[in-house]
């Protein structure tokens, strides 16, 4: 694992090189936007399928529900139904973690290599760089200790609460708007359908969680959470308005 930290550590060093005329001493930060938007352009093919999976299973809810009423005292015999219409329609219904999936990793490097005092048994230089004058390995804690939250860290940080913020107020309006269109699919006599319905009511609010990660992790790990969360809003808007509808058949 040490080999692979240390030559991430040189990948983030070499895409600030060339940076440093023009973000001087945020050539770092800068590379760490940059990598991250690698990353999601990489994951984006695996987004669009999961867009597509996403409109799919929403237009199958119908036939879904009609399953859980006839099947409603047999959960067997519904897994089995549920599994065989996924299978005919040729839809995944794990289709929306693979591209979360793919950034963890990503995560978990960016994290350590700023979390290191020491890579490679040497001293981690990348820990001395900062954006706008705050350090990229402290956290909000530490900024806060430093300079209070008008600092020149505490305002860095205040920009990146902003952005999630909005962010997240922009994801759960758009979720809750759809989740009204699709209220009239929760049906109430079907075992569960009450937690369901819950559940689906409380997704919205999960984007605000971000803003706990933003604030425990280095700084280098919040510009990678907060550039990805702006790059999911931003491609989840788009893929929405343009993924073409499927012909799904009513059950007979």
């Amino acid at each position: 694992m040490s080999t692979i930290i240390s030559a991430f550590a040189r990948l983030v060093d070499a895409l600030a090189g060339p940076l440093g005329p023009l973000f001087h001493g945020s050539a770092v930060a800068v590379a760490i936007v940059l990598f991250t938007v690698l990353v999601r352009l990489a994951a984006h093919p695996l987004s669009r399928a999961s867009a597509r999976a996403q409109r799919a299973r929403a237009e199958l809810a119908p036939r879904l529900a009609e399953l859980r009423r006839t099947h409603a005292k047999n959960p067997q015999k519904l897994q089995r139904a549920t599994t065989r219409l996924y299978e005919e329609e040729q839809v995944s219904p794990l289709a929306g973690c693979l591209p979360m999936l793919l950034q963890l990793p990503a995560f978990y490097l960016m994290y350590r290599v700023f979390y290191s005092s020491e890579i490679g048994g040497r001293p981690n230089e990348l820990l001395g760089h900062s954006l706008l004058g705050a350090p990229l390995g402290d956290r909000w804690s530490e900024a806060l200790a430093r300079g209070g939250p008008f600092g020149p860290a505490g305002l860095v940080y205040a920009a990146l609460f902003v952005i999630i913020g909005a962010v997240a107020t922009f994801g759960a309006v758009r979720a809750r708007r759809q989740q009204a269109g699709a209220a009239p699919l929760v049906d109430a006599s079907v075992p569960g359908s009450g937690a369901v319905a819950g559940a689906m009511r409380l997704m919205p609010l999960l984007s605000f969680f971000t803003l706990v990660t933003v604030a425990v992790v280095p700084l280098a790990a919040a510009l990678y959470v907060v550039t990805s969360t702006v790059w999911t809003a931003a491609e989840r808007y788009l893929l929405q308005r343009e993924a073409p509808r499927r012909a799904v058949a009513a059950p007979v």
